[in-house]
């Protein structure tokens, strides 16, 4: 089971008051609704959000739904759950605002029914449970959509979702308007504003290994690049001391740098701060990184002048 389904699973049992059931039917209805004028249709693939949508349709109206099993054309998958509604049209489709008095198409939802944030959050929670998705966080991409027909309601559903500063932005693609979010924290916002509470803790568990697993990497990089520096730099001052020793004999060297030399061909990929502190060790004479460092220095000024 994918992750949306999970969500649409865990937010299908949400209990609602009845402006929040009137809000999630409104935000279901507007991205889903079909054939209006004799029956209404609805569409899903998911069974628990058909029985959750004729549910409310039955408290709110007292009105029967039927819930018809289709197959599904396109390649994936599913069976499309299909309700059906038969009496009460007028009535439900003006209460939701998808209707005048005249029975004539609103193409912007009524602002009386997100009038508060409670019902804002079950308009979202309609919209999502009819055209929205979610990206598994597992997957490379932190991603969220909501897929519309209508520009009106894609530019609603935004507002609502920029509301609670979720960044939402739209995009046209292939005839249809496409609300998205890309922030991990704002995906994590969302869920938590439709409710979906077991899904965030899924979510931020998945996404806090995910960045674990980053640092872990990039420290890695890391330590490889440093060692990587060091090796270079060891196979520099062998180079330079070969030199040195071809052209001029290692006795010409004072014995500070000639015991700088011993020690760089006796521990070839020591670090200066390894390399120190062997000599500090092996000759009961301290010298520290810097003082190394300053050894090698002189000894490349000699090998600079060799070349």
């Amino acid at each position: 089971m994918s992750f949306t389904s999970n969500v649409k699973d865990e937010i299908s049992i949400i209990k609602t008051t009845k402006p929040e059931k009137i809000a999630e039917l409104s935000g279901f209805f507007r991205s889903n609704c079909k054939n209006i004028k004799e029956k209404i249709e609805l569409y899903t693939e998911n069974l628990k959000i058909a029985k959750r949508i004729c549910s409310f349709i039955k408290e709110l109206y007292n009105v029967e739904c039927a819930i018809d099993t289709k197959a599904n054309s396109a390649f994936n998958k599913k069976n499309i759950y299909e309700i059906t509604v038969s009496d009460k049209l007028d009535v439900i489709l003006q209460d939701l605002s998808i209707v005048d008095s005249n029975n004539n198409y609103i193409a912007q939802t009524r602002e009386f029914i997100v009038g508060s944030i409670d019902e804002v959050k079950s308009y979202i929670r309609g919209a999502f449970l009819s055209s929205g998705s979610i990206n598994d966080p597992k997957t490379s991409q932190y991603h969220l959509e909501f897929v519309f027909d209508s520009k009106e309601e894609s530019v609603f559903v935004q507002r609502l979702l920029n509301e609670f500063e979720l960044n939402a932005k739209i995009i046209l693609r292939e005839k249809k308007y496409m609300v998205y979010i890309k922030d991990s924290d704002d995906i994590s916002d969302f869920l938590k504003i439709i409710g979906a509470s077991n899904a965030v803790m899924y979510y931020e568990n998945i996404r806090t290994l995910k960045e674990q697993i980053n640092i872990t990497n990039r420290l890695n990089n890391c330590e490889q690049a440093n060692m990587d520096k060091t090796l270079m730099s060891c196979n520099e001052q062998i180079k330079e001391i070969n030199l040195i020793i071809d052209k001029l004999g290692i006795d010409f060297l004072d014995e500070k740098l000639k015991e700088a030399v011993m020690y760089r061909l006796k521990y070839p990929e020591s670090s200066l701060n390894e390399l120190s502190e062997i000599i500090s060790v092996e000759t009961n004479n301290k010298i520290t990184k810097s003082g190394l460092n300053h050894r090698f220095r002189k000894i490349k000024d000699i090998a600079s002048r060799l070349n």
